[in-house]
This record gives structure tokens, sequence and C-alpha cells, in this order.
């Protein structure tokens, strides 16, 4: 059909980026969320250019799902959407299969149509139980009723930014089309911030960086990785269930951008034997009334004692929750200490072998930063069991506990073992969605080799051979 007979919405990217700094800000003001679905209902009514409302929603492991609702049905059947839970991995069992699925407005996106395609908008969905409760399998609405609880009865706002490295690849199926090559060929070799202008490692993040910063993402700083073709695009932080959602975004806006230039983009942990790894370097503070509560002039570090605190529970328990930060046997290959895998469970303001860093901070961006997760991870589920463990873990009796020889497991298998064994696990996800998860892991650890060291040889670089499976079980 010829685009003279379309009307779709194409908005530019400068007017994208207002409207979707306007939602952030409601968001983040906490405007009342009837107020909010109010005025959404009435721009998708009023607005006749949108053809389609993209609903986006995560499973158990983190893996990103989308669905394409029709505007004007959307508008009228909102509040009474289902689908088959039992299609989705680690939800319902097949005798139980129909959930809800609401709409969180506050979580609402315009998207460049020139990437996600014109007459579309976004928005985060909420996966609803029978009974109409949140369902125990959607960690998103987890965290969202933790940090919701927390800002009611404390007033604390849960704040997180995340530095996520990625690779780009030749070929636009590069990951699912391994099994056929056995390798990955890089697009540019130069390394630590060098790219010139032009390159396809430059252009890809050039674009990819307009794209975030039309939808509201507040950029930073962007640049080649040390790895050959490797990248990392930062922004600002966020409240905490929309930092785990602009997670979400960066990955997704990752592989579009790279598909579009026939490449591929891909977040696994450690795709390349030989070079660094893709992390995803997990920075988060606490506010009350607008204060930075880990900040203190005089404090350790200018770290504050309840920042202090935070950290001693996360090292109690880092091997407890180990297996959800880093989510695949891939995730495990990453943690290998030659090339500045965080590996140690220790605390440092320097040493980038720690799990946990201390950068240089000031009032306003005091900040801890777990730096042993992978990028691969559920991205809501490394948020929730961040704050969760960091608030209400623990404090173990070891001797210097800060700089005590400790190291993570290098391995799924120990990583799995410490989870099924720890309390606070099941405290974290209650025993059904602990077993649930742990069963998938295990699945998916089934299927590759058990060995860490175990590699094939290709051309000049080598190559694990279980990239291809954990590719197709890690997504997101």
């Amino acid at each position: 059909m010829s685009n003279e007979l379309r009307n779709f919405l194409a908005i530019p990217y400068d007017e994208l980026e207002e409207m979707n700094l306007a939602a952030k800000k409601q968001r983040l003001d906490r405007v009342a969320p009837h107020k909010i679905q109010e005025e959404r209902l009435k721009y998708l009514t009023d607005e006749k250019r949108i053809k389609a409302v993209t609903v986006l929603f995560s499973d158990l492991e983190g893996r990103l799902h989308m669905l394409d609702y029709d505007k004007k049905f959307l508008v009228k059947s909102f509040d009474n959407l289902t689908f088959d839970g039992s299609s989705i991995r680690g939800f319902t069992a097949q005798r139980e299969s129909d959930l809800r699925l609401g709409i969180d407005w506050g979580a609402f996106y315009w998207a460049p149509a020139d990437v996600f395609g014109s007459g579309k908008v976004l928005v985060f969905g909420e996966v609803i139980d029978k009974g109409g409760a949140p369902y125990s399998g959607d960690i998103r609405a987890v965290l969202k009723t933790f940090a919701q609880g927390l800002n009611k009865k404390e007033g604390y706002t849960l704040n997180a930014a995340n530095e996520i490295e990625g690779f780009l690849f030749q070929g636009a199926d590069a990951e699912r089309r391994y099994h056929e090559t056995g390798k990955f060929d890089y697009v540019n070799t130069g390394g630590y911030y060098h790219s010139l202008p032009g390159d396809p490692l430059r252009t890809f993040i050039d674009t990819t960086a307009e794209v975030q910063r039309a939808m509201g993402f507040q950029n930073e700083k962007d640049h080649p990785e040390v790895a050959p073709s490797q990248f990392e695009i930062n922004y600002s932080y966020a409240e905490v269930v929309a930092a785990a959602d602009q997670i979400q975004l960066y990955k997704l806006i990752c592989r579009q951008v790279a598909t579009k230039m026939g490449l591929t983009a891909s977040f696994l942990p450690k795709p390349v034997v030989g070079v660094n790894g893709n992390g995803m370097h997990t920075n988060v503070s606490i506010s009350k009334g607008g204060k930075n509560l880990f900040w203190d002039a005089k404090g350790e570090e200018k770290l504050s004692k309840l920042g202090w605190s935070f950290i001693d529970r996360i090292l109690t328990h880092g091997n407890d929750i180990c297996l959800m930060l880093n989510a695949s046997v891939n995730a495990y290959r990453r943690l290998d200490p030659h090339f500045e895998a965080p590996n140690q469970i220790k605390a440092s303001p320097t040493a980038r072998g720690s799990m946990v860093r201390i950068p240089i901070g000031n009032e306003k961006s005091m900040r801890v930063e777990v730096r042993s997760v992978g990028p691969d991870a559920n991205p809501y589920m490394v948020m929730y069991s961040i704050f969760k463990t960091g608030l209400d873990g623990e404090t173990a009796k070891i001797k210097n506990l800060r700089q005590a020889e400790r190291y993570l497991p290098d391995n799924v298998y120990t990583a799995m073992e410490n989870f099924r064994k720890s309390k606070w696990t099941t405290e974290i996800l209650g025993e059904d969605v602990k077993s649930r998860y742990v069963d998938l892991k295990q699945a998916s650890a089934d299927r590759c080799p058990r060995l860490l060291g175990t590699f094939v040889k290709a051309p000049e670089v080598q190559y694990h051979h279980d990239v291809y499976n954990q590719f197709l079980w890690n997504l997101f």
C-alpha cells in the first residue's frame, strides 16, 4: 500500500524527548495512577494517528515479551486483557493457564518511528493472577510492590543506574547462526575509547544513543569498551522500576538498531574466549526527601553508615544471590579473574575484581556499585535481590568481612546449590517461585557442557561452543 494513503504517527526526535521526559517526571513525582490512566486514555482516544499499542512484560528469567493491541480495542478493553500463561517460561502450569495483563500507564513510551515503526506507542504491562492480585512470577510487580512499600513506610526512593556492556558482531543473526559458523566476526578491533567516526561500531553507538535520548534515557556518555567490537552506552539513574524497564528497552533498542544495520548486538556475558566479557555494573542508592542517604562527608570513602551496612549485607549473602545476578552457564565464564572479573566477595573503592565497589561521588552521586552482574540476568530480579538484601539481609560475623578472602562460584552448578540451600533466597522469592526459577536454570545448564574450560578453536580467536545454546535460552 502506498505511504500516501497512510497517516500514522511519526514524531521528531526532539519532541519525543520532551514527551518521554514529561512522562518520566510524572512517574518520579508519583502522580496518582488513576490520573495518569485518565490522561493516557484520553491521549490514545484523541490521537487518531496511533494504530497500535505495544504492551511489554517479562517472564521469570527476564526474557522480554511484546503484544501489539489495536488501539481502539485496547482503549475499550484495557481492564480485561488475558493471555495464556502456560506458554510463558516460568509462569503457570497448563491446567491453570489464564492470566490477566494490566497496564502500568506510568511506564508509557513514545518511540522513534524509523526504529519501531510509525503509529505505535509502548507501555509496560503488569501480570495479574485469577484473583486480581499481582502474579508472583512477575518479578517486575514484586519489585514495584517492594519499592512502593518502602516509600510509603520509610519515605525511601530506590535509585539505580546500569552500565551495560555488549558486543556488536557481523551479520543480522550472528547468535542464531553460531552453530553454522562456529565463530563471531568483529565489526571493529579498535578497543577502549577507540573508534573512527563513521565506522560501523561508532555509527551503531551514535544511532542507539539518539534513540535512547529520544526515549528519555537522559544519556551521559558512550564509547567502545575494552574488548574488540564491544560497546557501552551510559545514561542517568532512575527510580528502581523505571531503571529496570530501561534495561529491557536498552537491549531492545540495541538489537533493533543493529538488525537494521545488518549486524547483531549480543549481551551474552562471555561470547568470546580471550577477551573481556560483558558486565552490567549496577549502581544503587537510596534517597529520602531529595537527600542521598548514602552520602556522608565524614564517612569512610564518604559513604554513610547506611551505605556500609547495605554493602555488608550484600557481601554476607553474595553466594546466596549469585544465581539471580548471574543467571546462565555463560555468565560464569565471565567471572574469570584474568579479565577484570568481579568474582571476589569484597568491597573496595579501587579494586575492580571486587564484587562491590564504592565509586568516587558527591552529595548527589554517592552510590554503591555491584559489579558481579551479567547482562542476561532478569533486571527486575537483579534490582529486587540487591535492594532487598542490602536493606533486610543479615550481616555475617566474619572477621574483616569487607576484605576476607571469599569468592563467588565459578560455575552455575555451585551457584544453584548455594541458591537452593539458602533460606534467604526463599525469603526473597518464596518457595514456589524459587523452585520454578532454579528448575529453569538446571534445565538450561544440563543442555550445556559441564566443564568451564570446554571450548573449540576457530580461526584467530577461540570461542565457547555452548554460546548458541545459551543464546536460545537467554535471549534477554
